[in-house]
């Protein structure tokens, strides 16, 4: 009896001594970086079981033996203490490595999203907030001039506006901001298409310029369908020699985003200001999203210079200056209508 029990006590010592020895492997920082050739991510949802996120881990390769992983993740404690989020962990990380992460959240990535349209400053003070990046030092690595070349941007261009992609980035938490940046940038070369390339030279652009474009068809579209009209009526003031007269440019040189643009706003003194300085100007004014690129490249065939933007955010788009006197009429009569429907509250 005692021989037997003493059997039995050596067999569990060396089934706890196998499983530290499998969970045992060179660390690994963690979360690696996603954009890694051995880095895999996954996302644990709120309220798994310990088993689905066995599955998840095992149908990404990052684990074998599903079974004696389970009794150690257990002997860890990660049954209970098993934190959702998206990980990021290297090809090959070691069990404890793996168990640790799971159990604090110590390998999980957070969610950062740009909306299109935001300029530089603005995704500064976002970083600053959602990320703890410092606004001073994403200003400074919005100017780094590596990854400028790595943009293949002109000589003289100050900054990534207009190259920091909008969209929701999966992301190591507390990230320099030369990180962050390079991930944005990363994230614009990646979502453009060979093919527009071509376009680019049919357009006599060079994609500097076309960024820049469409950072103004950007800035101006709230109607999605206009898109390609208001890149049409810019096409055709370019191809005319016309001024822009883009407001956004003007409201980019304020510095600022007023409620609305006066017309001795029209006046400021800046490379920017599309109403003083014919061509495009010296570089885009937010971030474009590929809907607004693309409609840059292909704008719609007609023949319209003008446009005015309506209440609800669509535009009256004309191809004659008498059309778009008339049109102005319009929107300034529904704008009529509407400030005559608001109910007036009488001072008390």
């Amino acid at each position: 009896m005692k021989a037997n029990a003493q059997c039995r006590m050596l067999n569990v010592q060396w089934a706890a001594l196998c499983l530290v020895a499998l969970g045992c492997g060179a660390r690994q920082s963690l979360p690696c970086d996603t954009a890694a050739t051995d880095c895999i991510a996954l996302t644990i949802p709120r309220g798994a079981s310990l088993s689905a996120a066995i599955d998840s881990l095992s149908a990404h390769d990052l684990i074998g033996r599903e079974f004696l992983f389970s009794i150690y993740a257990r002997v860890r404690g990660l049954g209970r203490d098993l934190k959702s989020g998206t990980y990021a962990f290297h090809q090959g990380a070691s069990w404890s490595d793996i168990v640790e992460a799971l159990r604090l959240g110590r390998g999980a990535l957070v969610r950062f999203t740009v909306r299109e349209g935001l300029r530089v400053v603005e995704i500064a003070d976002q970083a600053s907030q959602e990320l703890g990046v410092a606004r001073d030092s994403f200003l400074a690595a919005v100017r780094d001039t590596a990854i400028l070349e790595k943009l293949g941007a002109p000589p003289e261009t100050e900054t990534v506006e207009g190259y920091l992609y909008p969209t929701t980035y999966t992301i190591q938490p507390h990230p320099t901001a030369r990180q962050l940046v390079q991930v944005m940038t990363d994230e614009f070369r990646s979502h453009w298409s060979t093919a527009w390339d071509a376009r680019l030279d049919s357009l006599h652009l060079s994609r500097h310029q076309l960024v820049t474009l469409a950072s103004i068809i950007e800035s101006e579209v709230r109607y999605a369908p206009d898109r390609t009209y208001v890149s049409a009526v810019y096409h055709n003031r370019l191809d005319r020699g016309m001024m822009l007269q883009a407001d956004p440019t003007v409201i980019y040189a304020m510095g600022a985003r007023p409620r609305r643009v006066y017309e001795k706003n029209l006046l400021i003194r800046s490379p920017y200001n599309t109403y003083l300085h014919p061509g495009l100007p010296p570089g885009p004014i937010s971030q474009p999203d590929s809907a607004s690129i693309d409609a840059a490249l292909y704008p719609a065939p007609s023949p319209y210079i003008y446009f005015v933007a309506q209440p609800d955010g669509k535009h009256i788009f004309s191809a004659s200056y008498a059309e778009h006197l008339a049109a102005i009429r319009e929107v300034k009569e529904q704008v009529s209508e509407i400030r005559s429907a608001i109910p007036r509250h009488p001072e008390r």
